[in-house]
């Protein structure tokens, strides 16, 4: 009977599968660092999120581990060089929560351009600021989206119907489907940055990656332009975007995903402008189980015991 250990937060539904597909489900949602390293050599699997790191001094201690499940997109948690190294797979659900972390990016370009969290914070200090909280509309404005993946296209789909221009830039051929090629344009990074009202990234974070957007990059941008980050921490540079707000360069910012996490000291936390949530992108019921259902088939169909086991 296989035994995978769920170290992050799950629905339950995703114990009750496990279980009935005949695997010992352990919950070490709670463990500490050395109650993980005690468990590691008697699970077959890890279930993982953003909070659990599967490093490679972890799948070295994991000798039966042959494979990790990512609840997510992003796979820079683990260390890739390690676990392909000792033969075991990685999984990982890169649609499952597209749709939740796709509605987030709208709400924060609406809010943003609206002056939401003003609006709200002044009215429960009993001001009325009416005449001084004029917002913008994103109707006719240029979106432009950095990594056309699944939820970039869920991300222009929704722009799109709300009378938005989208253009988009990837590293990587795609394929946009479902009638984008048509209704958004492609164009080169530097394009990109200098003719968008607002940016919104969806790129992995890589090497090539890291510190994408920094100063120079927001300087290109238009002044009074909006950036949403729902992507991963590290991609964008936190301080900079914090100068250019403070400059009023940028109009405002809005940030799930932080280099930090969670979040310590930053200059984002001074800055004017900025919308904070704390990596909430797939934190809705409907997504949490789609992830669930996702990840807990991927592993039980991808299952190989070891040889010389059964």
């Amino acid at each position: 009977m296989p035994i995978v250990a769920i170290a992050d937060g799950f629905p339950q539904s995703v114990f009750d599968a496990f279980e009935h597909a005949g695997w010992t489900a352990l919950d070490g949602t709670s463990w500490n660092e050395s109650e993980l390293f005690d468990h590691l050599p008697r699970i077959d699997a890890i279930l993982v999120r953003s909070r659990t790191k599967m490093t490679a001094d972890r799948i070295e201690a994991a000798s039966r581990l042959r494979i990790i499940g990512r609840g997510g997109v992003g796979l820079d948690s683990i260390d890739l060089e390690a676990a392909k190294s000792r033969g075991i797979q990685v999984v990982n659900t890169p649609g499952a929560s597209a749709i939740a972390v796709a509605e987030l990016v709208i709400l924060f370009l609406l809010a943003l351009a609206r002056r939401l969290p003003e609006a709200d914070r002044t009215m429960k200090e009993e001001l009325w600021e009416k005449k001084n909280l004029t917002g913008g509309e994103v109707f006719g404005k240029t979106l432009g989206i950095l990594g056309f993946g699944s939820i970039g296209r869920l991300v222009a789909e929704r722009a799109l119907a709300l009378g938005m221009d989208v253009i988009w830039h990837d590293a990587y051929p795609v394929k946009p489907g479902k009638g984008l090629e048509n209704q958004c344009r492609k164009v080169e990074f530097g394009k990109l940055l200098e003719s968008c009202d607002m940016l919104t990234v969806h790129v992995p974070l890589l090497a090539g990656t890291r510190g994408l957007i920094g100063a120079g990059e927001l300087q290109r941008m238009k002044v009074g332009s909006y950036l949403v980050d729902c992507a991963r921490g590290g991609i964008v540079d936190e301080a900079a975007v914090a100068r250019a707000l403070e400059s009023g360069h940028l109009a405002g910012a809005a940030f799930d995903v932080f280099a930090e996490e969670p979040l310590g000291e930053s200059a984002l936390r001074r800055a004017p402008g900025v919308i904070m949530t704390p990596h909430i992108g797939a934190s809705t019921r409907e997504s949490q189980e789609r992830v669930g259902t996702d990840i807990v088939r991927k592993i039980i169909e991808n299952w190989q015991p070891a040889s010389g086991r059964e």
